[in-house]
C-alpha cells in the first residue's frame, strides 16, 4: 500500500515545481537593486511582469497556485505576525529581513495604503515571515520582533525597525532592546528572555524553512493567494494583484472567499 507523503514533502514538491516561478522574484529583486540609485520608487517604468494576470487561466497552474496558498497561508487565531480577518479571501504572505533596503520600502510605502484599502475592507490579510539572508545581525532582529509579538507590539516594533535602514551595530541587542521600549512593549525583561529563548529560534526556523522549501532566495518575496510577486513593487502591482485573487476566489463560491479553517495555534 502506498504511504502517503508528508505535509513537508509535500510543500517540498510543491516548491520544486514552482522552483522556475519563484526564480523570477530572484531576478527582479536583483534588476531593482541595480537600479536603487537612479530611480523613484513610484517611477511608472516599474517592472509589473511578476504581478500580471493571463486572460486565461491554465487550470494546471492555478491549482499549483491553490495548492501553494492552502499550505502557506497559515491563518492562524491570535497571530501576532499577522494582520487581517483569518478568513478573508486574500492572503498576502511576505518573507523579509529587517536589513533589506527594500523590505523597509514596502513597509512604508506601500503596506499602510494595503491595509486602509484592503484589510479594513476584510479583503486581506498580510502574514509577515522572518526571512533571515544576512545573517546573525538579521536573526537577532528577527527574534526581537517575535519576542514584541508576545506582548502583542510585534508590527510596532516591526514598523519601528523599517522607519529607516539598519544594518550591523544598529542591531545589536542593546538598541534593539531600545526600539522594544520606545515601540511600546510593556516588560522589558520578558521581552529580552523571550528574544534568547528556544521558543523564539524556532518560529524563526520554521519561517526560514518554509521560505527554502519554496525556493525563496531573495527578500522581499512575496505570495498572495499563492502567486508571486517579485520585489517592492509599486503600490498598483499589489493593488492589482489583490483585486484579482479576490475575483478568483469569489468565482469559487464562499467556502473559497470565506477561507480555510483555522490550522492551529501559534507559531
Amino acid at each position: 500500500m502506498p504511504v502517503s507523503a508528508s505535509p513537508t514533502r509535500k510543500l517540498a514538491a510543491i516548491g520544486a515545481v514552482i522552483a522556475l516561478v519563484v526564480a523570477v522574484i530572484a531576478i527582479g529583486v536583483a534588476i531593482g537593486k541595480s537600479a536603487e540609485g537612479d530611480r523613484g520608487a513610484d517611477r511608472g517604468s516599474a517592472p509589473e511582469a511578476a504581478a500580471s494576470v493571463e486572460p486565461e487561466e491554465d487550470p494546471a497552474q492555478q491549482k499549483m497556485f491553490d495548492d501553494l496558498a492552502e499550505r502557506t497561508s497559515r491563518r492562524q487565531d491570535g497571530d501576532p505576525l499577522a494582520v487581517g480577518k483569518k478568513d478573508a479571501p486574500v492572503v498576502l504572505v511576505e518573507y523579509a529581513d529587517y536589513q533589506c533596503s527594500f523590505c523597509g520600502r514596502f513597509t512604508r510605502e506601500t503596506q499602510p495604503g494595503l491595509i486602509k484599502k484592503f484589510v479594513d475592507a476584510g479583503t486581506l490579510r498580510i502574514e509577515f515571515r522572518n526571512f533571515t539572508v544576512f545573517g546573525a545581525d538579521s536573526e537577532r532582529a528577527a527574534r526581537a520582533s517575535w519576542a514584541a509579538g508576545q506582548q502583542g507590539r510585534f508590527w510596532q516594533l516591526h514598523d519601528a525597525l523599517y522607519a529607516k535602514t539598519r544594518k550591523g551595530k544598529a542591531l545589536a541587542e542593546d538598541k534593539l532592546v531600545d526600539l522594544a521600549r520606545t515601540s511600546g512593549v510593556p516588560d522589558i525583561e520578558k521581552f529580552r528572555a523571550d528574544m534568547t529563548s528556544a521558543d523564539a529560534a524556532r518560529a524563526l526556523k520554521k519561517d526560514q524553512n518554509e521560505g527554502y522549501q519554496l525556493g525563496v532566495q531573495s527578500t522581499p518575496s512575496f505570495l498572495i493567494n499563492g502567486r508571486p510577486v517579485a520585489g517592492a513593487q509599486p503600490a498598483e502591482v499589489f493593488a492589482q494583484s489583490i483585486k484579482d485573487a479576490a475575483a478568483r476566489a469569489a468565482k469559487k463560491g464562499p467556502e473559497a472567499k470565506n477561507g480555510p479553517a483555522d490550522k492551529g495555534a501559534g507559531q
